[in-house]
């Protein structure tokens, strides 16, 4: 018998002051057996930084041809493919190809390996940013992880205050590629 997805509530209050966007979401995330609360919360996170009434998660660690998140327009034209994690280079240059804007936020103890086996293949993508989250704040966001949680995300010249009952992070991303947050497509 295979073990189901284990269900998250966030209820996520977003302050974006660099794109004048602030909004409730109430948000149901399932986590795959095989996913870690870490990635969840970054999973999150990357919901909080490019939030849109578009965005939407995907499939993501279940399914090759879904992303993490995604934002599509009225046509079904993906205008933005997210993934979280350490993706297969194959797979984010053919993402490029199908998505306006491909973000890949990476983390974990492998991620500077990772950028550096696969930099110079990735820095020739015009339409794809790279940002690397750092261990400590990864962690924390873990910690963070609750069945159900009350979060407020603050955004302000690039810096990300993400509070909960448990605590706050103060979260700067490493941009290894492109910009942190790229124009709306």
């Amino acid at each position: 018998m295979a073990i189901k997805a284990t269900v998250f509530k966030a209820a996520l209050q977003i302050a974006d002051m660099d794109r004048h966007y602030y909004a409730d979401h109430a948000l149901t995330l399932a986590r795959h057996p095989s996913e870690t609360d870490e990635r969840m919360m970054v999973r999150l996170l990357a919901f909080a930084l490019y939030a849109g009434e578009a965005l939407s998660f995907g499939k993501g660690i279940s399914s090759d041809a879904e992303p993490d998140l995604w934002q599509k327009d009225l046509t079904g034209a993906i205008e933005r493919w997210i993934e979280v994690g350490l993706p297969d280079e194959r797979a984010i240059r053919k993402a490029c190809g199908r998505a306006a804007q491909v973000v890949v936020i990476s983390y974990g103890r492998a991620a500077n390996i990772w950028w550096n086996e696969n930099r110079d293949k990735l820095q020739r993508l015009s339409n794809l940013t790279v940002l690397n989250l750092a261990g400590e704040t990864t962690q924390a966001l873990a910690a963070l992880s609750n069945r159900t949680m009350q979060l407020q995300c603050t955004i302000q010249e690039d810096h990300i205050m993400l509070t909960s009952d448990a605590g706050m992070i103060e979260i700067e991303p490493q941009v290894l590629h492109g910009s942190f947050r790229p124009t709306e497509p």
